[in-house]
């Protein structure tokens, strides 16, 4: 029985490594779209939606399944707990990313407002936090969950800094308005996908540690 447990456990691990693998990409694409003015790519990363909500339902019902079945305590009844949490902050991932492909559809519309910069560095640390987070949780690895932590400030800093250069635009010129609003929306999307993330992060401090640093609780006790 012990074996079979174990068995489950790792098909778990290996289906929410996947469905981290289709939300990098979701990430990674829907930015791509914005930069390189394709919609083409956008049909496709619908269609990894469509497979990460089924993902989503297909993990959480075998998470349930093992906790009813087996009835598991202590370590493996918080790493399903914990399973189950990061597999809703992925999908919620997978949700941002097509908020940008609805942003980046309309910006398509027009012509490009000024180069882009600051967004794709904000995906590419948006996507490294997503594949490091689920590797700190398959390999209970607390240092490198605490690092995706700490990178969510430099992605808060970078929507600031988007945020700031696109006020100007607005300022200057009432017909880039809708342009930058659009941009600013997707750099927040970015920065929501961060924090999923640190949460997943924190989960994984949690798992391993037994230590809660959510709302910087740590730091009060």
């Amino acid at each position: 029985m012990e074996r079979h447990f174990d068995e489950e456990l790792k098909e778990l691990k290996d289906r929410l490594l996947y469905m981290s693998g289709l939300t990098e990409a979701m990430i990674t694409d829907s930015v791509k779209a914005l930069v390189e003015r394709r919609e083409d790519i956008i049909e496709e990363i619908y269609k990894k939606e469509e497979e990460v909500n089924l993902l989503q339902i297909e993990i959480d019902d075998r998470a349930i399944k093992m906790i009813a079945l087996h009835q598991p305590a202590a370590v493996d009844l918080r790493f399903l707990i914990t399973a189950i949490k990061i597999n809703s902050e992925l999908e919620r991932m997978g949700d941002m990313a097509i908020n940008i492909c609805q942003a980046t559809r309309e910006l398509l519309k027009q012509p490009l407002l000024k180069p882009l910069i600051d967004i794709p560095r904000m995906a590419e640390i948006a996507r490294k936090m997503v594949k490091d987070s689920l590797d700190a949780f398959v390999k209970q690895d607390a240092v490198l969950a605490k690092s995706v932590c700490e990178r969510d400030d430099e992605v808060d800093d970078l929507k600031d800094q988007v945020f700031r250069e696109l006020l100007t635009y607005m300022m200057s010129d009432p017909n880039a308005i809708q342009r930058a609003m659009d941009l600013i929306l997707i750099s927040r999307h970015l920065e929501r996908i961060a924090d999923h993330s640190t949460n997943i992060g924190e989960e994984v401090i949690f798992l391993v540690q037994g230590k809660d640093i959510r709302h910087h609780i740590a730091e009060q006790k």
